[in-house]
């Protein structure tokens, strides 16, 4: 049975990595594998491990953008060093909203959405949000084509549309892509500054959820841990590649891709939930 669920979390963790970066919502996936990779793990475990999990992921872009946003780097001037904390406090104004407005909404939303078919429904409906935002920006030139133009008021809005996210099925990386394009950033602007908003809001969450884990008077034994620890890493591993694969992607495409995949899965997510009922 422990080979079995080391097997589950490798599987669980490339699902994590992909979807992570990529606008299809990583934990409405993991919610609809849970359907048919079931971890021999209790509830609470796999509540926090899908949360946990995400730690791989978001260590995948300090790695690939450590340079970028160290605003200690030595070979930086001075007018680098100071851009880099202005992203910085961007990134903060942006993770107000999910702080004053998730926290205290995130038990409701698990009890009522975290369920196979609202997953599907949810993917459907930002499936086409995501191809109507891209047929309309087809003529529209940006506002923002660099980071450094982005302003905090960007930042604010960005924040807001991360709140949706919190419902599963949604994508934080989906909502914040779509949100920063809605008002005006470049796609490479959006999809970078929604990678590096997860950085706090990511790590946020997974300490809430050990913490709450462990409130409840749960513990960590041998095979937990290598559970969590496997599909961590393997997480990390396949989020270096989804990144590397998104950001060369979109140098010739948009997102009009990902928004049908949304739609042709919520459509066989509901088909499968009418059978199954």
């Amino acid at each position: 049975m422990f080979f079995a669920n080391v097997i589950k979390a490798v599987i669980l963790g490339i699902i994590e990595g992909i979807t992570e970066w990529l606008p299809i919502s990583s934990t409405g996936h993991l919610i609809l594998a849970d359907e048919f990779i079931k971890l021999d793990a209790s509830t609470q475990f796999m509540s926090m491990f899908n949360v946990v999990i995400q730690l791989g992921a978001i260590l995948a872009v300090v790695v690939l953008y450590f340079h970028k946003l160290n605003p200690f780097s030595p070979s930086k001037t001075a007018i680098e060093k100071k851009d880099t904390w202005s992203l910085w406090f961007k990134v903060v104004v942006a993770c107000l909203p999910a702080v004053i407005i998730g926290l205290p909404l995130d038990d409701w939303l698990e009890e009522h959405f975290h369920n196979f078919l609202s997953v599907a429904i949810v993917l459907i409906i930002y499936g086409i949000a995501f191809i109507i935002v891209e047929k309309r920006n087809k003529t529209r030139k940006p506002r923002w084509e660099s980071l450094n133009d982005f302003t905090y008021q960007a930042a604010l809005m960005v924040g807001l549309f991360q709140v949706l996210a919190l419902v599963p099925g949604t994508s934080r990386s989906g909502a914040t892509i779509l949100g920063a394009i809605i008002i005006g950033a470049s796609r490479f602007v959006a999809t970078e500054f929604s990678f590096f908003l997860g950085i706090p809001v990511m790590f946020g969450a997974s300490g809430l959820k050990i913490v709450k884990y462990l409130m409840e008077g749960n513990t960590f034994g041998t095979e937990e841990i290598v559970v969590l620890l496997v599909g961590t890493l393997v997480s990390f591993i396949v989020s270096i590649l989804a990144i590397k694969f998104l950001l060369s992607y979109l140098k010739k495409n948009d997102f009009t891709a990902f928004g049908w995949y949304r739609i042709i899965l919520g459509i066989i997510l509901i088909g499968y939930w009418f059978i199954s009922m």
